[in-house]
């Protein structure tokens, strides 16, 4: 009997009752013969298989003991980076982009129940699954690509932080980019005290984005009206290039290609149990946890989207890019001291908040596709140098104005890499050799293509735009 990732044999399927109204279907166990290498190691090891999941017979408190990698995942759907791309295209376009946050939720919703799913039929991550069925040529190449990925995460996060800083306790950007690299001691910090206590940080700060934008909503008063039909589609955004570029930019900062990573890595902290009925249950509740959060990450980028539209676009202010600029703007437009400060401690939560999923997600995608575990302060501390280079560039030599403009190409990256986390993604979860009796069904491998066309088609037509005689950058 083969082993599976975490060195346990691969327990068969326990077997149905003759009540069981489910037909008979073909084997239902993983079958190792469909991967060219045999797993290796566990997802976040130190962290790994450390919760225990309850027996209770309360199905609650079952689900309970699963609540938290949903949160972790919805933290990068809501990062400063989406910040930028939400406030930009409210202010340009009023409320229209509203439908590309909700679209890019739904995508999200569908691409992270097959993250969940990958990870509890065959114990291996997304990275350790891309290592274990792809030749090395392949591997390595898409290493690469996820730590482009993680390292424009990081740059937005940085960014983020110290414009939070500088809000709220006037700390110049120079030095605030600086001090993000401290934020590697509190994440170090929680990881000892336990995985609950970081999921309980993470969800803490949610709750305090989630009540300052709440309370901005009020003050701004939309049109609701506006806010409703602004959830229809509309073809200008591929007709026009700027719309079409901060519409990838929402897509990049909504459906992240390292939040596939890091969701198929947490999922494993949860021990739940190796037959069949509780690995059905675990991708239940799993997929139940993260469409929850991700809910909420809907509402908050949505509030961020209404209030620059709100605030900026119906007092005529369409050039709003920089999130300093937003800030420094909400006082005298919503007639509150109130809103900037906020606004200020908003951002700063947000900020925090990704540090550590970026974190956790550097380490999955650098333990999944090389198997090298690095120590995790190390690990932050060079991801971290390497995206306070290119912050601090920008801050120096184009001084704090410019600094919107990079957030949201940071996200453009992104939208151009997520097709090379998607296809594998799909590939294996529609494989029933990999995944046995949680093979995807067809409707969902179905929609998951789609969407993963849709986002190449939609990548494609953005190089185009930059490329092709007569095209011009997008927000020039």
């Amino acid at each position: 009997m083969s082993n599976g990732p975490s060195g346990e044999p691969n327990t068969p399927a326990a077997p149905r009752s003759a009540t069981s109204r489910q037909p008979a279907s073909p084997p239902t166990t993983a079958d190792e013969s469909g991967w060219r290498r045999s797993g290796k190691g566990a997802a976040l090891s130190d962290v790994h298989r450390s919760i225990a999941v309850t027996t209770a017979k309360s199905r609650m408190r079952r689900f309970a003991a699963f609540v938290g990698p949903g949160y972790l995942v919805a933290v990068g759907y809501m990062d400063p980076g989406n910040w930028a791309t939400s406030i930009a295209g409210g202010s340009a376009f009023g409320y229209q982009l509203l439908v590309v946050a909700l679209i890019s939720n739904i995508m999200a919703i569908v691409l992270q129940s097959l993250c969940a799913r990958l990870a509890i039929a065959t114990g291996r991550d997304l990275a350790q699954a891309c290592r274990d069925a792809y030749p090395g040529w392949v591997v390595w190449p898409l290493w690469l690509l996820a730590e482009i990925a993680i390292i424009a995460t990081d740059i937005a996060e940085v960014v983020g932080t110290a414009i939070g800083l500088n809000l709220i306790f006037g700390l110049p950007l120079e030095i605030g980019v600086i001090v993000t690299a401290l934020d590697v001691f509190l994440i170090l910090y929680l990881q000892r005290l336990g995985f609950r206590y970081l999921e309980a940080v993470v969800i803490a700060l949610l709750a305090v984005i989630s009540i300052c934008f709440a309370v901005e909503i009020g003050l701004a008063d939309p049109d609701w009206g506006a806010v409703i039909r602004g959830f229809a589609p509309t073809t200008d955004i591929l007709s026009n290039p700027d719309m079409l570029y901060l519409a990838l930019g929402i897509l990049g900062a909504t459906v992240m290609p390292h939040n596939l990573y890091l969701h198929s890595a947490v999922v494993q902290t949860r021990a739940w149990g190796a037959g069949e009925p509780e690995r059905r249950e675990a991708l239940r509740f799993a997929t139940l946890d993260a469409t929850i959060a991700l809910m909420l990450a809907l509402a908050i980028n949505a509030s961020i989207l209404i209030l620059a539209a709100a605030v900026f676009h119906a007092s005529g202010r369409t050039d709003v890019t920089d999130i300093s600029q937003a800030q420094t703007l909400l006082e005298p437009l919503l007639g509150s001291a109130a809103a900037p400060i906020l606004f200020g401690v908003a951002l700063l939560a947000s900020g925090l908040n990704s540090t550590v999923t970026a974190t956790l997600a550097g380490q999955a995608v650098m333990e999944g596709f090389i198997n090298i575990k690095v120590k995790a302060w190390l690990r932050r501390l060079v991801t971290r140098a390497i995206a306070i280079l290119p912050a601090s560039g920008v801050i120096l030599l184009y001084g704090e104005a410019e600094t919107g403009r990079l957030l949201i190409l940071t996200q453009v990256v992104l939208s151009l890499q997520l097709s090379f986390a998607v296809v594998p993604l799909v590939q294996f979860t529609s494989d029933r050799r990999k995944m046995g009796f949680l093979v995807a069904p067809r409707w969902l491998i179905g929609s998951a293509w789609l969407i993963a066309l849709i986002i190449i088609a939609l990548n494609v037509k953005l190089v185009a735009d930059f490329i092709l005689p007569g095209g011009s950058p997008p927000l020039h």
